[in-house]
């Protein structure tokens, strides 16, 4: 595909007004595809600050980045104006190191977590291995902490930890997501199957009443966040101090430290459970959905809140 110089110009000054550019389907904070998720959590995990091109919105930049570096996948990374590859090549110069020493980051911490894996699990994940001679057992946990277990060809410089003799391989970022994990094999009312205990993980979204929600926000324990739009807002509104998603403020609520105490409230619980859910996946721990919303509100806290 030849590629128009208005189009290549367009995408030159992107390259140029930004040392770490990705091309993506969708956005950080919403990734579209599986593979954007990936190299979006490879550079939030290092902590590098990163410009983004949604191409999904942009058909033009969708089919011309690909011509551009001959490369014909999304998502695309460039520093300072070079390809570096897609997803796959992402994660693995992240594992590596590499990808720190080409941002000019110190060398990450690939100090083996500390696991723990019960004699049943053992059992059990042996057995899968004698399946398949030369391969070695890869625990995967991404950005939202859900686990991946895999059969992975073995990798003497893989970051490895070992419990009950077992040996289990992890990429960089799930090594630091492993620390101090269980992994148990159960026949119970959970089902049958490899069960993983992470205490890093956020902990779940808790659901919390309306009078609670009013004591706590008064107390100054928690910030309550309508997500409802402003003209939803404008019919029926708690009295008192709450955050909104209107203009930029949603990103400001996302920067916030991750322990800080949120509270989504909307017309009845079903958006602001969505909201939380959302929340709670990019790492905040403290995440409630107000059950019932302005309506259990206008019933239980305060009757001058009109209903609709």
């Amino acid at each position: 595909m030849s590629l128009d110089p208005a189009l290549r110009s367009r995408i030159e000054s992107i390259l140029t007004a930004n040392r770490v550019v990705l091309f993506m389907k969708g956005q950080p904070t919403m990734p579209q595809c599986g593979f954007s998720a990936k190299a979006v959590g490879a550079l939030q995990d290092l902590g590098v600050e990163f410009a983004h091109v949604n191409v999904l919105a942009d058909a033009e930049i969708r089919e011309g980045i690909k011509a551009y570096g001959d490369w014909p996948t999304i998502p695309q990374l460039y520093i300072e104006g070079e390809l570096v590859g897609g997803s796959d090549i992402i994660l693995q110069m992240a594992s590596s190191g590499e990808l720190s020493s080409v941002l000019g980051l110190a060398a990450p911490d690939r100090t083996p977590p500390r696991i723990t894996v019960t004699p049943a699990a053992v059992e059990m994940l042996r057995g899968a291995l004698a399946d398949a001679p030369g391969a070695a057992l890869q625990l995967g946990i991404d950005a939202q902490f859900q686990p991946n277990f895999q059969l992975a060809p073995h990798d003497d410089n893989a970051i490895a930890a070992e419990s009950n003799g077992l040996r289990v391989q992890f990429d960089l970022a799930s090594a630091r997501r492993a620390e101090g994990i269980t992994i148990d094999w159960v026949d119970d009312i959970r089902g049958k199957g490899l069960a993983i205990d992470n205490p890093n993980a956020p902990k779940a979204v808790q659901e919390l009443s309306v009078r609670d929600a009013d004591d706590q926000r008064r107390a100054g324990s928690v910030t309550i966040v309508d997500v409802r739009p402003a003209d939803e807002r404008a019919i029926a509104a708690i009295d008192g101090a709450f955050e909104t998603f209107d203009g930029d403020n949603r990103a400001r609520l996302e920067a916030l430290p991750k322990d800080t105490p949120l509270a989504f409230l909307c017309h009845h619980g079903g958006r602001s459970a969505q909201a939380a859910e959302q929340f709670r996946a990019l790492g905040f721990s403290k995440v409630y959905n107000i059950t019932g919303g302005i309506d259990a509100w206008s019933d239980t806290v305060d009757n001058s809140v009109p209903k609709y």
